[in-house]
């Protein structure tokens, strides 16, 4: 089984390519599932980096697709043959993984294994952030930052669905297109733009009724300044580095709320998952919600996948393919 190893925290050199006889074998309620592709995300880098420690050695990745090819007592309707995809289960940089039962979501006969494996942690995210905070709708302004990338593009077209303007920050002009393609009304460049200025003089001086922001230190300041009374601001990762703490009494001046989200805390149970990725799939079946698959890669070529990822060098999901 060809598998990526993590046997020490550091740079992407750390992930290196393996191979062994050993498969996992599924154990009750559990299945093992032949993985095709896997997602790259952010959190791949937390855990490479030893921010979120887990136990070496450790194969990373939390998201994949793949068929389902041997079961274990108790794994409920699976069959050997389906296809399925799932997030929130370490190991899917590797050919096999065996997984629980619960964890798995159908993968629709239409859909590639790519896009299996490119929706469900980045668009379950996306579907938390924009509906369970301070949901929009017409007449709201929706500030998402780093637009350009898997969950940013998915949030820009879910706003806009809920008919919101939605500006944009991005870093480079090919992700300012990126993104406008995507449905965003506004791009800002925060790399040559004040993007809290920007938001008040695009909305009048209103300032943005929701803010989505993956980046965290170098942009949660301006988000302060960005949000409109009332306004919510959300954090869900920290690509820059944790954002500095405030005076929670600071937060009185405008009524503002400032929130935090994991999707692991959305998807605590099976009905959770079922719904959230119920709702992404038919957001993809019925159009208005498109992926963007930006780099695929081989598994063997994980360290560059995430020199990129880290570089801010890819737009939309990056994919590590491990089987055809």
């Amino acid at each position: 089984m060809k598998a990526i190893v993590i046997s020490q925290t550091g740079d992407p050199a750390v992930l290196q390519l393996t191979e062994s006889d050993k498969v996992p074998s599924p154990g009750p309620g559990q299945v093992l599932v032949k993985i095709h592709a896997a997602g790259v995300n952010f959190v791949d880098v937390y855990h490479r980096r030893g921010r979120y420690p887990q136990s070496l050695p450790f194969i990373p990745g939390l998201e994949a697709s793949g068929v389902v090819k041997q079961l274990g007592d108790n794994a409920g309707a699976w069959k050997i043959g389906d296809r399925v995809c799932y997030t929130g289960h370490l190991g899917s940089y590797s050919e096999y993984t065996a997984i629980d039962a619960f964890k798995l979501i159908a993968l629709p006969k239409e859909f590639s294994f790519e896009q299996g494996a490119a929706f469900p942690l980045q668009g379950m995210t996306a579907n938390y952030l924009v509906n369970d905070f301070l949901k929009p709708k017409a007449g709201d302004t929706v500030v998402v930052h780093a637009a350009a990338g898997g969950v940013g593009l998915l949030c820009v077209q879910w706003a806009k669905h809920l008919g919101a303007t939605v500006i944009a920050t991005v870093s480079t002009a090919e992700k300012a297109t990126a993104s406008r393609e995507a449905g965003a009304d506004h791009v800002i460049q925060y790399t040559s733009q004040d993007f809290a200025a920007e938001t008040k003089r695009i909305t009048g001086s209103m300032g943005a009724q929701l803010i989505i922001d993956g980046v965290g230190k170098t942009t949660f300041p301006g988000d302060l300044e960005a949000a409109a009374i009332g306004g919510h601001i959300v954090i869900f990762g920290s690509s820059s580095g944790p954002a500095d703490p405030i005076v929670p009494n600071s937060l009185m001046a405008k009524s503002l709320t400032v929130s935090g989200g994991t999707l692991a805390n959305y998807t605590r149970t099976g009905k959770d998952l079922k719904r959230r990725s119920r709702e992404v799939i038919r957001g993809i079946q019925d159009g208005w919600l498109k992926l963007r698959v930006g780099n695929v890669f081989p598994l063997a070529e994980a360290a560059h996948a995430h020199e990129m990822l880290e570089g801010r060098q890819t737009i939309g999901k990056v994919i590590l393919t491990v089987a055809e």
